[in-house]
């Protein structure tokens, strides 16, 4: 029997949202401040998987400029009633110290929950209805009776309070997309806490809620509880936790929470969630945080388990018993040919990609223009695919000729402007240079190292292989097809640190490593980079 290999979405896919339509399951998945908002896969096995769509796509669906890292899209809400997809979500414009360890104070955030509309997945989504700004997480319940209900957490900035209140529901009228009646606060979550990330389902005359507890971290949980009205009282599940990998800090699947059910056309249910995969011997997930997914079970009590009731994450589940699904498959030498963006590749924050990058400006080469700093909340020039492999080799050619020190591009691995790796291109006024940027939350600083004082002119092809914590450089001329020979640098650099579990005191660190082309011009001047190719090769097996 066909096994799944989880995650079944590898690399940065959190916060995971299932909507079945028919043979069709798509799942949609946070992109905090990459843009577009939103990922969607789709599978008709769970097997096999296509990036479907990336809804969010223009300045009135999003705009992220100026939102803090880990910041943005935060849990988007996939369903599908009346012959349309609904599809909820947070942008966070502000996030404030962290809610952990002792925070002390008012702590102001700044959720706005807006949903859009849509007939296919892949086609144009409507622009946006504001909904409310009370927490973060909302969701979409469809009720049997034809009514439509939001639920979201309530965030409580008060000092002194809890800061998760609690998950409130209010009723969405289903034709214009408004916010009708009061809020009521419907549960307050467990003794676990944390409590956010809710869904909700009925069944048997029960509406059942799961939600996320725990934290994002080690301790993250999938609880649920039941009741026979959708405001309450709910009763808390006997097992609490239906699914977590709390007290494990190593193995295949770990972090597991923030889960979302849904049936398949046979009537087995199936939980998706988020997970992580900590390096071997290190307790970092470079890949972020993760989507699994594996069958339950609903037991004779009424309440749902994990197949053997342990309430743990299974790598390596049975898949269900669907006709295989494979999707085609368009082999691609990383070359920018095509006029359009590869569909892995994503950018930071802003809606109007033109300022940053063009694909016709000189065509057959991807052409960033110099902006901001690398690290910039509004108006950074960067454009980097997820990292989907604990081992792997990324290589670009880049045709660049810089003026000033002001001014770089170059290959960067990057999880956010406190920690990234950055072999780069750049001036010193008298000549081309090669150097390498580290900004580590170990020391909490940016530092920089000449590795070649003295580049000869022409392009240059960039190289960084990644084996788990290990991270290595190399450059080339490019000279004909191959090139020289590999150049290595001396040094090996920590690839861990672009992580969640690496960070700055207070910080938030939700997202995962990214690895990709970027430039700055800090003169103004926009000098642009012109990349001939990028090439990225998992080596996991």
């Amino acid at each position: 029997m066909t096994q799944l290999r989880n995650p079944v979405l590898r690399g940065f896919n959190p916060d995971p949202s299932v909507a079945r339509v028919g043979e069709d399951i798509y799942v949609a998945t946070s992109t905090f401040e990459w843009y577009p908002g939103v990922q969607i896969h789709h599978s008709r096995d769970l097997v096999h998987w296509r990036l479907a769509a990336r809804p969010l796509t223009r300045a009135s669906q999003l705009d992220m400029r100026g939102d803090p890292d880990s910041c943005g899209v935060w849990a988007p809400d996939l369903t599908y009633t009346d012959g349309r997809f609904l599809l909820v979500y947070t942008d966070v414009k502000r996030y404030g110290q962290t809610t952990v360890n002792g925070a002390s104070g008012a702590s102001l955030r700044d959720f706005h929950n807006y949903v859009v509309t849509c007939d296919t997945v892949d086609g144009e989504w409507s622009d946006p209805v504001f909904l409310n700004s009370s927490g973060f997480d909302p969701a979409l319940f469809h009720d049997d009776d034809g009514r439509t209900w939001l639920l979201n957490m309530l965030w409580d900035h008060r000092a002194g309070n809890g800061r998760f209140a609690g998950i409130v529901a209010q009723e969405l009228d289903r034709h214009t997309l408004q916010l009708i009646g009061e809020r009521r606060t419907i549960f307050h979550g467990t003794d676990i806490g944390f409590t956010e990330g809710p869904h909700l389902y009925k069944r048997d005359g029960w509406y059942h809620l799961l939600v996320a507890e725990g934290g994002t971290g080690w301790d993250h949980a999938v609880t649920m509880a039941r009741s026979r009205s959708l405001f309450g009282p709910y009763e808390v599940h006997p097992d609490v936790a239906v699914l977590t990998a709390a007290g494990r800090r190593d193995g295949p699947l770990t972090r597991a929470g923030h889960g979302d059910l849904f049936d398949l056309a046979d009537g087995t249910t199936w939980i998706a969630y988020l997970c992580g995969r900590p390096l071997p011997s290190r307790e970092r997930c470079v890949l972020g945080r993760e989507t699994a997914m594996q069958p339950m079970v609903w037991g004779e009590d009424g309440w749902l388990r994990t197949q053997n009731g342990d309430a743990r994450p299974d790598p390596a589940p049975q898949a269900p018993a669907l006709q295989p699904a494979p999707w085609p498959t368009s082999p691609s030498d990383g070359t920018f040919d095509e006029g359009a963006l590869p569909e892995a590749f994503q950018w930071l924050r802003t809606p109007d990609s033109t300022t940053l990058f063009s694909l016709s400006a000189r065509p057959g080469f991807l052409r960033l223009y110099g902006r901001e700093t690398v690290g910039s909340p509004f108006s950074q020039s960067l454009v980097a695919r997820r990292q989907q492999d604990l081992c792997y080799t990324a290589t670009t050619r880049i045709d660049y000729e810089p003026t000033n020190f002001q001014q770089a591009a170059g290959l960067i691995c990057y999880y956010n402007s406190t920690k990234f790796h950055y072999l780069n291109i750049t001036h010193d006024d008298t000549t081309r240079q090669l150097q390498v940027m580290t900004a580590s939350p170990e020391d909490g600083r940016c530092g920089t190292t000449v590795v070649v004082p003295q580049l000869p002119d022409g392009p240059v092809e960039l190289r960084v292989d990644v084996d788990h914590d290990q991270l290595r450089f190399a450059w080339r001329l490019a000279r004909g097809e191959e090139g020289s020979d590999w150049i290595w640098l001396d040094q090996v650099y920590d690839a861990s640190i672009l992580s969640d579990e690496a960070s700055l005191p207070g910080l938030p660190n939700f997202t995962g490593t990214f690895v990709g082309m970027a430039c700055q011009d800090m003169g103004g001047t926009a000098l642009p980079a012109d990349f001939a190719f990028f090439r990225y090769e998992g080596r996991d097996g």
